[in-house]
């Protein structure tokens, strides 16, 4: 395992996950020893192969995994300077984290407009303030502004991720946990879907942890980069680093120095992860 890199100073730090140990049932160890850390006003993408722990890592943070029968069992995980591991997931709203859930979650039923006013329940800032936010999603996202009647079950999962995005952005986060914004979109999506985190992160400040399966594009899109194999922190770094790894770049963005590769070939995928040996 490499040794972690130097963390930024407390006080740029909007998340700090500090050796968190995640259980489910009393019996099943999922993530075992993970620390990060996500710069205020930054991205940082977690990245790793299905089952590898992202989103158990998400919903520690966003304290979720009570509903599934799991929990933090050590380590320590801090918003904004103060641990948070055991605040109800309504709380760490308020406080300004939300997660968007893999697979976007919309309410089917409502319009596209409901799901996005659900995202304002916690605030009690009025409804002027709420009507100012809703337009500002609709300026980052106008395609939902022409569907804002539709019915949300109806629309693409484009907009249907879109539509969870702005309602994240209802609750006017400081942070937000994205998790696989890119499964089940077509790569022009993916693209339209990332530049507007990017515009997010640049105009709004808001930081984002991003955790993806789709590698190439969070790396392009991220500063900073956390690898998960089988529920531990195995490699990261600055993103331009990783994107410019042996290892990262076979393994993980599919192309090595002889080219393409298979991960097939099993023997010689575990010989070559050096992190690991």
């Amino acid at each position: 395992m490499t040794t972690p890199a130097p963390a930024p100073q407390a006080d740029e730090q909007i998340l700090e996950v500090n050796n968190i140990e995640v259980i489910y049932d009393h019996v099943i160890l999922v993530l075992k020893g993970v620390s990060l850390s996500v710069p205020r006003g930054g991205i940082t993408a977690l990245l790793g192969a299905n089952g590898a722990g992202k989103t158990t890592t998400l919903k520690a943070i966003s304290n979720l995994l009570h509903a599934e029968r799991g929990e933090v069992t050590k380590g320590s995980i801090l918003f904004g300077g103060a641990e948070v591991q055991n605040l109800s997931p309504n709380d760490l709203v308020r406080r300004g984290c939300i997660q968007v859930m893999e697979g976007r979650h919309c309410f089917g039923h409502l319009s596209v407009e409901d799901n996005l006013l659900t995202g304002a329940f916690t605030r009690r800032d009025g409804q002027a303030a709420i009507r100012e936010d809703l337009d500002l999603v609709y300026t980052y996202f106008p395609r939902l502004k022409e569907r804002r009647n539709s019915q949300a079950g109806y629309t693409s999962g484009g907009e249907q991720q879109m539509t969870a995005i702005g309602r994240a952005l209802m609750s006017r986060p400081k942070m937000i946990l994205l998790d696989e914004p890119s499964m089940g979109l077509a790569p022009q999506l993916v693209e339209e879907i990332f530049e507007i985190v990017r515009k997010l992160n640049e105009e709004q400040g808001v930081s984002f942890l991003l955790a993806e399966q789709n590698t190439n594009v969070a790396l392009r899109y991220a500063k900073y980069g956390y690898i998960l194999e089988s529920g531990r922190v195995v490699l990261d770094g600055e993103a331009r680093a990783l994107r410019e790894n042996e290892d990262v770049k076979e393994f993980y963005l599919g192309v090595g120095g002889e080219g393409r590769r298979s991960f097939r070939n099993v023997k010689h995928y575990k010989r070559r992860k050096r992190w690991l040996s």
